[in-house]
């Protein structure tokens, strides 16, 4: 959980200007909505505090500490995207684990043959097995572990990012149109949910 605070963020692709001098303040918890029309920048900013984007000036500071110089792993910052980006090739379950896989195991404990040297590997995979399985639990979609993208509907597809975020237990959650290529009937369905998730864990929520 955290603040989030964006002062005189300006952002410009050669003469074109996407954003200019944005100021905002979202309090620790809150859930914010970004309302507008294509095009004008919205999903910008949100790539700009993630780390995707370079502003052009301004800063971004969460909890009063900027991150400007941070990498966007290093920011506690967690995305979900319109299009999922799952990998196909991996199941739920290895899409859920794969940002704690990353940030826990040594390059050497990921490979096939030489992880089997690592005697601490095995007790990594357990805690991060529990975390992946705790989250699972709370988006029901345990039962869906061991299935691939392509053998998902739409709002399983989008649970499993939402897992994949949640895992990393960021400071904030950045939601790009998420539910936008789901049916109707279930955005609506899953626009409860997201409340109710938001009022659960009580994170930062900024919301396109």
């Amino acid at each position: 959980m955290a603040q989030v605070e964006l002062q005189g963020i300006t952002k410009s692709f050669g003469a074109t200007r996407v954003l200019t001098d944005v100021n905002l303040s979202i309090k620790d918890g809150e859930f914010l909505t970004l309302v507008g029309p294509s095009g004008c920048g919205k999903t910008t900013l949100i790539r700009i505090i993630a780390g995707l984007e370079q502003q052009t000036s301004g800063s971004i500071r969460i909890d009063g500490a900027p991150i400007d110089h941070l990498r966007p792993h290093e920011r506690r910052i967690a995305m979900v995207f319109q299009s999922y980006a799952l990998y196909p090739h991996m199941t739920a379950y290895g899409n859920m684990a794969l940002p704690l896989t990353m940030a826990r195991l040594h390059l050497y404990e990921r490979i096939p043959l030489l992880r089997l040297l690592s005697p601490r590997r095995r007790t990594v995979m357990q805690q991060i097995d529990a975390e992946v399985q705790a989250v699972a639990s709370q988006l029901k979609i345990g039962p869906l572990l061991q299935r691939r993208p392509a053998q998902l509907s739409g709002g399983q597809r989008q649970r499993v990012a939402l897992g994949r975020a949640m895992v990393r237990d960021p400071a904030a959650f950045l939601m790009d149109e998420p539910l936008s290529n789901l049916d109707a009937e279930l955005r609506v369905h899953m626009r409860t949910e997201l409340a109710e998730l938001h009022q659960r864990i009580g994170a930062t929520f900024i919301y396109v």
